[in-house]
């Protein structure tokens, strides 16, 4: 089937396999990125179109006349018009648990730099502070031991089962939050509020959803201990941004680390990336991106359309979610 992929550049810079894609459909057209103006034209003649992030709105998915299967280059599927897609009884599918690995390792390099003071330490480095030092040590910024902090989960699926793994490998302790509006609480979980309270450090690994959106804002922050950390990997606005800086200003929390802004890339800029302290780390949105992700994710999408090709189950979206 003639297969078009709009943002191949977004998965790769010429280090992922591509075979395994070719093995399940051709030809393939590969574009690196693909403006808004350009959707309509390169999908006119498409059976298959992949995108990462590209939006497929209902004028490009009507104007694709051939058009049979969307695929998803991602988990996160906010970028196709569904209902147009169901209109045209055309199946959007996506990729699932592909960077657990890669988003896992992430959250706990968060936590580490920030019990090693890993970052403070660098710049005082570059700065001259240990060259000048009077002791062979400079015990400028006071690191921390992971053995008996507690680490709250917020979001407790695959990811968040993988970080507890992790941390706990480093003899931390575990409270896996319930929903913030339970009205009981499930075995092996604590009320949230509890969790928001007792917590040395926080992460995130929950959907992005009206009940979840400013999950973290004002109110969380004024239950915080002064002296914990707050990380999201997860959607940027599970956390209200302004919030987030006035509890960073006052002390409010000890830091915070995020991998996702509102605007991606934040060309419009962002409050937080003008935000000058090193207790607040911000990564570029690459939790997800190590190299084994990357071409699980290739490998998955290879299967989609494979199993779609063979009316075999594959990772098909309700279209009407």
């Amino acid at each position: 089937m003639q297969t078009v992929f709009l943002d191949f550049g977004s998965v790769t810079r010429g280090d992922i396999d591509r075979t395994i894609l070719e093995q399940a459909t051709s030809p393939w057209t590969y574009h690196d990125n693909t403006a808004q103006e350009q959707v309509m034209e390169r999908i006119r003649e498409a059976e298959i179109v992949v995108s990462n992030k590209v939006l497929l709105d209902r004028a490009a998915i009507f104007a694709a006349n051939r058009l049979k299967l969307i695929c998803v280059a991602a988990t996160g599927y906010n970028n196709v018009d569904l209902a147009a897609a169901a209109e045209r009884n055309i199946p959007v599918c996506n990729v699932r648990n592909y960077a657990t690995p890669s988003v896992a390792q992430h959250t706990l390099m968060f936590i580490l730099n920030f019990a090693c003071c890993f970052t403070e330490y660098q710049q005082l480095i570059k700065r001259g502070g240990w060259q000048t030092s009077t002791y062979f040590c400079p015990l400028d910024f006071s690191v921390m031991e992971l053995a008996g902090k507690t680490l709250g989960i917020i979001g407790y699926g695959e990811l968040g089962k993988a970080v507890a793994r992790l941390a706990e490998a480093f003899g931390m302790q575990l409270l896996i939050a319930e929903h913030k509006s339970a009205s009981a609480i499930r075995p092996g979980r604590t009320a949230f509020n509890d969790v928001i309270r007792k917590a040395d450090f926080i992460t995130l690994h929950c959907p992005l959803s009206e009940a979840t959106r400013d999950l973290i804002s004002e109110q969380e922050f004024n239950q915080m201990k002064s002296s914990a950390y707050l990380i999201n990997t997860a959607r940027s606005d599970l956390i209200n941004e302004h919030d987030l800086l006035q509890a960073l200003y006052s002390g409010q929390i000890a830091g915070a680390a995020i991998d996702v802004l509102k605007e991606e890339p934040p060309i419009n800029g962002s409050p937080l990336l003008g935000y000058p302290h090193p207790n607040l780390l911000v990564t570029p949105h690459s939790a997800w991106a190590s190299i084994e992700s990357r071409q699980r994710m290739i490998n998955l999408l290879a299967a989609n359309i494979r199993n779609f090709l063979h009316n075999k189950p594959f990772n098909q979206i309700n279209l009407s979610a």
